[in-house]
């Protein structure tokens, strides 16, 4: 009864979302796309979750309706991939991010497009992000990303990440990294 009812609600949402993901090229004009996206990171309770999964489907290179994206979180760019089983918390900003199976993203974490997104020219000046460098940030499957944590670069498959840590480098799988910057703490 209980999948019966998700897969009702999944199509029901999936409908819903269509216009909107059409309006904005089904990812492909970004400025609507991130219009979209953020109006849809404020639909409250379980409707609003069965609402982003769907419009996320229908926009993000990737994406799985078995995972779930809680309240007040968005992706920033369409060129993201979601897979299955994976839950983010509320108040969460995805860049260009791939985010594996099953993995867990506490409330509030920043997973940016790199950590290039903004140069300075021969005076200092900081340039907008029309002349970044944007790259997808890896997390691996299994996954945990602690509360307020910041990453800029590729975390490893079953690697842990502390509350409020900032990765600033490549993580390794299986490992648990804590701190600002993170740190290799220990192995799983």
């Amino acid at each position: 009864m209980k999948a019966a009812f998700k897969w009702i609600a999944r199509a029901v949402a999936l409908v819903a979302a269509a216009p909107a993901a059409a309006l904005c090229g089904f990812g492909a004009w970004e400025t609507a796309f991130e219009f979209f996206a953020q109006a849809y990171a404020t639909a409250p309770g379980v409707p609003g979750d069965y609402l982003r999964i769907a419009f996320y489907k229908l926009t993000l290179t990737e994406c799985d309706l078995s995972s779930r994206i809680s309240f007040g979180s968005f992706f920033a760019h369409p060129q993201a991939r979601l897979g299955p089983g994976a839950y983010i918390g509320s108040y969460c900003i995805l860049g260009k991010t791939a985010i594996g199976a099953r993995t867990q993203i506490a409330s509030g974490v920043q997973i940016l497009s790199g950590g290039r997104q903004h140069a300075r020219n021969r005076a200092g000046e900081i340039s907008g992000a029309e002349e970044g460098a944007f790259t997808v940030v890896e997390i691996g499957a299994n996954c945990w990303i602690g509360a307020a944590a910041v990453v800029m670069a590729n975390v490893g498959e079953g690697s842990t990440i502390g509350a409020g840590s900032v990765v600033t480098r490549p993580v390794p799988p299986g490992v648990v990294a804590v701190g600002s910057p993170a740190r290799v703490l220990s192995d799983g």
